[in-house]
């Protein structure tokens, strides 16, 4: 991740245990809190030094006028704040809390489509082309929810189906979507029912893995016996998209 992602004009509340703080990100080298009660109530403009950690993370750190230093790691995808200060008297504070946009940045800083394509086409592929059963414990959360009413839910019955698999199933991905936490792909499926079937599968991701699963199963029609000609599925659709060869 860039420097150029950190969400510059975002005004946000981040409430922790004792107190609310009010951060209006100014530019990549300031920014304003306010803190409205308690003991620490005060506002003030400090400068900053912004270190991107990736995956939507950045490490903020300044020093405020009293003495005191502040870094600020702040996550973007799970919408919280770690906050570690040390006082003028030299106590040393950590605290946690969650943030609250008021005021969102014209910058998009969300990275987390993309990167939720690129895990959701690992697991696709990693299944259902490779029938590596290994891959479902570290793409899938143990408590994986699933909406197909033939496939038990949870990570364990997911992983006894790929360890079964016949090695006549093989998945090819089409178009990829993705806004958020959720993904939707594309896809034909040969040698999971008798006929090929287009299908669409849509997910949800939860801390970088794979927590819940939608699909719509439909079978093929070849495209010579259709009113219309075009094929329901082509495996050059999610190579357009990205501009990247087929799988």
């Amino acid at each position: 991740m860039s420097i150029q992602r950190f969400p510059v004009g975002q005004e946000m509340d981040v409430t922790y245990p004792n107190f609310k703080v009010s951060l209006t990100l100014l530019s990549d080298t300031q920014l304003t809190f306010q803190i409205k009660e308690g003991p620490f109530a005060r506002t003030e403009t400090v400068d900053i030094e912004v270190h991107p950690l990736g995956a939507g993370l950045f490490a903020v750190s300044w020093q405020e006028r009293d003495g005191a230093t502040v870094v600020n790691i702040q996550d973007y995808d799970r919408g919280i704040v770690h906050s570690f200060a040390t006082l003028p008297d030299g106590q040393f504070i950590r605290m946690t809390g969650p943030i609250v946009v008021t005021r969102p940045s014209a910058l998009t800083s969300d990275d987390r489509p993309q990167r939720n394509k690129v895990l959701v086409l690992d697991a696709m592929t990693s299944l259902f082309q490779r029938y590596d059963a290994s891959a479902v414990e570290r793409l899938y959360l143990r408590d994986y929810i699933q909406h197909n009413p033939l496939i038990p839910p949870g990570r364990d019955a997911l992983q006894a189906i790929v360890s079964g698999m016949s090695k006549d199933v093989h998945y090819e991905p089409g178009l990829i979507v993705a806004e958020g936490d959720h993904v939707a792909i594309h896809g034909r499926i040969r040698g999971w029912a008798e006929t090929p079937q287009v299908v669409v599968d849509i997910f949800r991701i939860e801390n970088g893995r794979l927590a819940e699963h939608w699909d719509v199963l439909q079978e093929e029609t070849p495209a010579s016996s259709s009113l219309s000609g075009v094929a329901m599925f082509d495996p050059e659709e999610g190579a357009r998209q990205t501009g990247e060869p087929a799988v």
